[in-house]
């Protein structure tokens, strides 16, 4: 026979009603993101909508007349249900793998053993959906955030260094301009090298499709197909068992070299080495030209210098909690770090700018 459940405290009340209302939230953004998907994916979220309907059911029961009472739920899942609604991002999702790694389940004796071990899984499978979502995520969007962080940085330490010095804005402006030309034009014809040249050398080892019309006249004791599997990884005994059986069989369709291992098209997974190149061209000056803008809009001196800093600092903020998201980090302290890392960049060139002006004088 169990023993009675002691009456419930108007702490374990508030607490109960608490997680009620995050486990509802939670579930609405799980469906929400269901609704965006198709095949096993969407599988998958459903089966977390079932489980947090599950949870949610244990604290109704437990609150019984008192699960009926509005409780707000915490501001960062509502957040996330609102993004989950017009975005449906990979976003969301890493940011939800934090909120599943942060349940207090195992550490509250109300919570059943097998909530916790559920909310422990869960982390583990937003962590993976999340990580589905990175790897699909295209490559351009990545470069936009670098790329557009790189001419943040160096810009802003450029148009410091020369302020510091004493020049005339017009100086200064010219500077920041000549700057981001400069680094843009040296991102895309990195860029456009980089690429090019990864085309060529996946060209250079793609199978020939061409030489399987040489088949029929090869020598079947001889046997020198064998070689071209060996030389691409095979055994020498599973090599050459391999070329026997495609040499007796060659009125097979499809029957030839390729054995799958090469890319047929290199070209579709590199892209273009033109668009790579203008791609770069235009992140890094859309970073690089927010350092400019007090001076383009008549701002001279320490004016100038600090608009330029702030905005700078709004923009790496921004990039550095995106970075933060991506890689399943806080985006909070991403953000910081990028914050510091380009405002100590900056000032290491405006102390040398003071410097400078300092010496030149």
């Amino acid at each position: 026979m169990t023993e009675p459940r002691n009456a419930p405290t108007a702490s374990d009340i508030k607490r109960w009603r608490q997680y009620l209302a995050d486990e509802r939230a939670e579930a609405s953004v799980y469906s929400e993101l269901a609704s965006r998907r198709t095949g096993e994916e969407k599988a998958i979220l459903l089966g977390l909508v079932e489980a947090e309907r599950r949870h949610e059911a244990h604290w109704i029961d437990l609150l019984g007349e008192h699960a009926n009472e509005p409780t707000r739920t915490a501001l960062r899942t509502r957040l996330l249900g609102f993004f989950a609604k017009r975005f449906g991002s990979v976003f969301v999702l890493a940011l939800m793998q934090r909120t599943e790694s942060r349940s207090p389940y195992e550490a509250d004796a109300d919570a059943t053993d097998a909530m916790a071990a559920d909310e422990r899984l869960h982390t583990e499978i937003v962590r993976g959906l999340a990580a589905r979502g990175r790897n699909n995520m295209s490559g351009t969007f990545r470069a936009a955030v670098f790329g557009a962080n790189d001419g943040l940085v160096s810009n802003l330490a450029l148009v410091l260094g020369m302020s510091a010095t004493g020049v005339g804005t017009g100086v200064v402006l010219a500077a920041g301009v000549a700057g981001l030309l400069a680094g843009a034009l040296s991102m895309a014809a990195g860029e456009y090298v980089s690429v090019r040249s990864q085309r060529e050398l996946l060209d250079s080892t793609t199978p020939d499709p061409s030489a399987r019309q040489v088949l029929p006249q090869l020598d079947v004791n001889a046997n020198e197909l064998q070689y071209v599997y060996r030389v691409r990884g095979m055994a020498p005994q599973q090599a050459a068992e391999h070329a026997h059986e495609v040499l007796n069989n060659l009125d097979c369709v499809h029957v030839g070299l390729d054995t799958g291992t090469l890319s047929a098209q290199p070209g579709d997974s590199i892209g273009s080495a033109r668009g790579a190149a203008l791609s770069s061209f235009l992140f890094f000056a859309s970073g690089a030209i927010i350092p400019v803008l007090p001076y383009l809009f008549g701002l001279t001196g320490l004016a100038a210098v600090a608009v330029a800093a702030v905005l700078v600092g709004i923009a790496l903020l921004m990039t550095g909690a995106i970075v933060g998201v991506l890689s399943g980090a806080s985006p909070l302290k991403r953000a910081l770090r990028q914050l510091a890392i380009g405002y100590g960049a900056a000032a290491i060139t405006y102390l040398l700018g003071l410097a400078f002006g300092t010496t030149v004088a």
